[in-house]
Order: structure tokens, then sequence, then C-alpha cells
């Protein structure tokens, strides 16, 4: 377990389990000193997950929806160098808010904020209206599924999820409904009893989540949830997270995929070098575009001397190279090819390959930038 995992349960760990994930084999010190169950009977009320409690469907912040998550200028330094820079953003029940960006934006950093594992260095945050920073008592609400697999390769599907629920001091019938719900959830129940160390990639993704939704949080964030698994495992995943806000719970989404953030989530926040430089539905992003077009060029030769051709072109406002491809963002793109191509050729560029596409998130990110979304 990381040290992450370890953080974000430690209202509910105990000494002997703290000292135990550090030290002695994990399976050895899960099998011969499970905790007893918590008499806890679970917090009162209805979870989002619960199919008797209530559901919501919304693209946007509506007053009518609960907000579960409110942040506002936060900022975080390390050292001399800005992570994040006054982010602020809401989230309400059953939405998917995507937080777009590239590697090193400040996404993860901004979710540590939120889970308590970073301290902001400016900056508010609240969840189901309680203040988050500081206070241990919320981390009941969030279930955070980290980057890396936060869980024990030698154990079985069914212990990891036996052994984090109990650090959630759940126990006894509730555990075993919980482990069952979480397992059923992520598609999981036929392996239960295999041990982690057999699965493939996209199943321990998989199992990572199951472990977020244990608790049966208000809010799920998932932190780039697909980053190395096979293309099958990650259509199981996006499914999986459409359904989440389907069933009520308010679901963070980090990710640098641009289709990813498409296809899963109602709202998008675009982050690039610590700063959210925009958010809206597709919809609203896409429209600052007007009726700009997007124009990808492949060419012989150096792309970074055609990009700066391109941009010399009357009609185009920002050009950007990318996977050896120039990535233009002008109105009218059809229109401006004959002038391109001239271009092209003045600065002795092959173009081999010519692509008009109607505006996306992705030309939005390179509008709003000047870049294109690196990794």
């Amino acid at each position: 377990m990381t040290d992450e995992a370890i953080a974000l349960l430690a209202p509910r760990i105990g000494t002997r389990a703290a000292g135990a994930v550090s030290g002695v084999p994990q399976a050895t010190w899960y099998r011969r000193h499970r905790p007893a169950p918590h008499r806890r009977a679970g917090r009162p009320g209805l979870s989002p997950l619960n199919p008797a409690g209530p559901y919501y469907k919304t693209g946007c912040v509506d007053p009518v929806v609960p907000v579960v998550l409110e942040c506002s200028g936060l900022r975080k330094s390390f050292g001399g160098r800005v992570a994040v820079d006054d982010v602020g953003f809401s989230i309400a029940e059953g939405e998917v808010y995507g937080l777009l960006g590239p590697n090193g934006a400040g996404k993860t950093t901004t979710m540590r904020m939120v889970c308590g594992l970073l301290i902001p260095d400016a900056g508010s945050i609240k969840i189901a209206g309680r203040d988050a920073i500081g206070n241990l008592e919320v981390k009941r609400d969030i279930g955070y599924v980290p980057q890396d697999v936060a869980l024990y390769p030698d154990l079985t599907a069914r212990e990891n999820l036996e052994f984090l629920g109990r650090l959630h001091g759940l126990g006894g019938k509730l555990l075993a409904e919980r482990v069952g719900e979480a397992l059923n959830l992520t598609d999981l129940a036929d392996r239960g009893n295999d041990r982690l160390d057999s699965y493939s990639g996209g199943m321990k993704r998989r199992l990572n989540i199951a472990a977020g939704l244990l608790n049966h949080p208000k809010l799920l964030i998932l932190d780039e949830p697909t980053v190395g698994v096979d293309p099958q495992s990650r259509h199981a995943i996006l499914d999986r997270v459409q359904e989440f806000g389907r069933q009520g719970l308010a679901v963070v989404y980090t990710t640098h995929y641009m289709e990813e953030a498409e296809r899963v989530c109602t709202r998008v926040g675009i982050i690039d070098h610590g700063r959210l430089v925009a958010e809206g539905t597709r919809r609203e992003l896409v429209s600052r575009l007007g009726a700009q077009d997007r124009i990808e060029l492949t060419a012989t030769g150096d792309p970074e001397k055609l990009a700066d051709v391109a941009r010399s072109v009357p009609g185009v406002t920002s050009a950007a190279v990318a996977d050896h491809a120039v990535h233009l963002i002008a109105p009218d793109g059809r229109h401006l090819l004959p002038a391109l191509l001239e271009a092209a050729e003045a600065a002795q560029a092959g173009v081999t390959s010519v692509d008009v596409v109607e505006p996306d998130l992705e030309a939005v990110f390179l509008h709003l930038t000047g870049t294109a979304l690196r990794e």
C-alpha cells in the first residue's frame, strides 16, 4: 500500500495496521492479524450508490442539485516552482468533471490537496459543505483512486477489499455487502478469489477503482485511471465512470486524453502550467472557437519550420507541433489550404497529408494555450 493510501485512510488506521503495512509481508500480516469487525453499522443516510437513494443528472452546477466539491483560489508551490496557481471549480452530485491537461500541468497536485494529502499554500476546499483543509472527518466522504495501483499483489481481490474496508470501519455483513457491490460495479465478481498478481493491468486498475467505492463516497476522485491499460480495459473503465455519474456520484476525472474527456465528462476544466484556463461543457468550450476549424498538416522536413511559415498565413490564429504534425486553428480552414500549401512549398516542406476537422477539445486547448496537448 502506498503512503498516499495510508494517509487518506488515517482516521481509521490503528497503530498495529499502520506498522504492519510498512514492515511485515502483507499477506502474512493480513491473515494473522485481521482487525476485528467494527461494530458501527455505518453512517446514516442513503449512499449515492444505493438504488433507493436520490439520482441526479446534470451537465452543470445547478442550484437545485447539492454541490459536493467547492475549490477556490488553490495555490501550491514546491520551492520556487508554482505547481497550482489560483485554481477554483465546483462539482455537483451526478456530475463527472474532467480536469484535462498535460502531464505536469497540476492535475495530481490539485487532487492531492482536495484529498488532504497536501496542504494548500492558499485557497479553500469544501466537501459536502464542510471545510476540508485539515479536517480528517471529511475524508470519509472521499473515494480516492490514485494513478498507481495501491493494492497488495499477494492477496486476492476480495482480501484486498476486505482489508481496506475494515480500515474504513466496516465489518460483518455490511463489509461483505460492500465488497460484493464493489466487485460487481467493476465487473470483477467472477475473479474475486484470484490473487492480484494474476490480474492483467486493466483488471488491476478496475480493482483500484473498486477500492475507492467501499466507503460509499460522496466524491470519487479518479487520477488518470486508464494510463497503461489495453483498449478493451480502457473502454470498460470509461463505461463504468459514466455509470457512476448516472448513479449520482460526484466524480473528478483527471486525464490528458482528449477523447476520454469528451466521452465521459459532463463538464471539463482545462488546466495548463498550474492555471485553470477555461471550463464548461464540451459545447460551451468549443463555441469559443466560433466557426474556426482545426487543420492538421503532415509534411517532410522540419515541422517547426513549417509551423513558423503557417503562422504568417493570413487567417491562421495559432499553430503548434505535436506528433510530428503541424496543428493549426483558422476560420474556414478549407479556403486557406491553397495559401498554406504555397507557404509549405516556399519553406521546402513537402506536404504528405492534410486533414481539416471540425472543432473539438484539442482545438480548444490549442486555441487557449497556443500549444498542442503534450504528454
